[in-house]
């Protein structure tokens, strides 16, 4: 059934307000044989696997005093962790490469999130109104598409798959909108297209829209998404917290991947996602490795559409 777009984005309105782009010291504060940890997080759907791992106890079995900060996405994040406000924060790949070339002293230290790798069961694509002339992502050039940051990993994967229907997507005009917005402009036609992640991209399925391209699948295989990481101080000065931080995640992301039952459970205690899209959307893979192929061709893409002032330096960001 076929549900209303307002009433569906308004429960999500505070998931992306510019999603997927003061307090302890930087060591994280130590109590009772327990270290105190905050994660700048965005409170979306990629981030279950920590909030499961904060169930579970498996961060507190490895004397972690685990709290989570929702961020406004990589843009305060970013400066968080590096402040010492957060110890360890989650982010897009592209957003840390680009926080890279511009010396931002940060590691990735663990995995955060993948694509699935398949088209037509991933947790990101291209949509468009079910009547729209757009057929493929060819037929993009020249279109009006949404993305939530502009010179990131949306417009980035989104003019790959251009390229690869054959289409040119030197003329497509990149317009910036929160995830929550995306749904009901392409109903009303204020954009010929936008790409979309879960639960919004669930939104528009349900409301008869269809998916053009799944941008993270032609970028590359088993793309990895985004990554949680920490200041290049705290990865010096305490690599005993940061590796038990990510055994901790790498657990969690296990489990997660091992559980979708219960990763549907947990995000109902973080978000307002509408029970039907909750049952319907497609969940993201959590891998416990950094693909790194993955990231390289990010960044080859990142350097080709003038994302990056310089290459990234990927043996600076992502930790061994």
């Amino acid at each position: 059934m076929r549900r209303s777009l307002v009433a569906l984005t308004a429960t999500t309105a505070l998931l992306f307000t510019a999603a997927c782009g003061g307090g302890s010291s930087n060591d994280g504060s130590k109590s009772g044989g327990t270290t105190a940890v905050k994660v700048g997080v965005i409170p979306i759907v990629d981030v279950a696997p920590i909030y499961i791992g904060k169930e579970k106890g498996f961060f507190a079995n490895r004397g972690i005093n685990l709290t989570m900060e929702s961020g406004q996405g990589g843009a305060a994040i970013v400066p968080g962790v590096v402040s010492g406000q957060f110890q360890f924060g989650f982010s897009n790949v592209t957003s840390l490469m680009v926080a890279q070339t511009k010396n931002v002293p940060i590691k990735a230290v663990a995995n955060g999130v993948a694509s699935t790798g398949k088209a037509g069961a991933d947790f990101g694509g291209v949509v468009v109104k079910g009547d729209s002339p757009i057929q493929s992502a060819k037929d993009l050039a020249g279109k009006k598409v949404a993305v939530n940051t502009q010179k990131n990993i949306g417009d980035t994967t989104v003019r790959e798959s251009v390229r690869k229907a054959g289409g040119d997507p030197s003329g497509i005009r990149f317009i910036e909108m929160p995830f929550a917005q995306m749904p009901a402009a392409v109903e009303k036609g204020d954009v010929d297209a936008a790409w979309v992640v879960e639960p919004s991209l669930a939104i528009v399925k349900d409301a008869g829209g269809r998916v053009v391209a799944w941008n993270y699948v032609d970028a590359a295989p088993d793309l990895t998404v985004a990554v949680y990481f920490a200041s290049t101080k705290l990865a010096k000065e305490n690599p005993e917290l940061v590796a038990k931080f990510k055994e901790a995640m790498n657990e969690s992301l296990a489990y997660a991947n091992a559980h979708p039952d219960e990763v549907r459970a947990v995000l109902k205690t973080y978000t307002d996602i509408d029970q039907v899209i909750l049952d319907s959307m497609t969940l993201p893979m959590w891998p416990t490795e950094i693909n790194r192929a993955s990231v390289e061709a990010l960044a080859k893409l990142g350097e080709a559409d003038g994302v990056f002032t310089k290459a990234p330096d990927l043996n600076q960001l992502l930790q061994p």
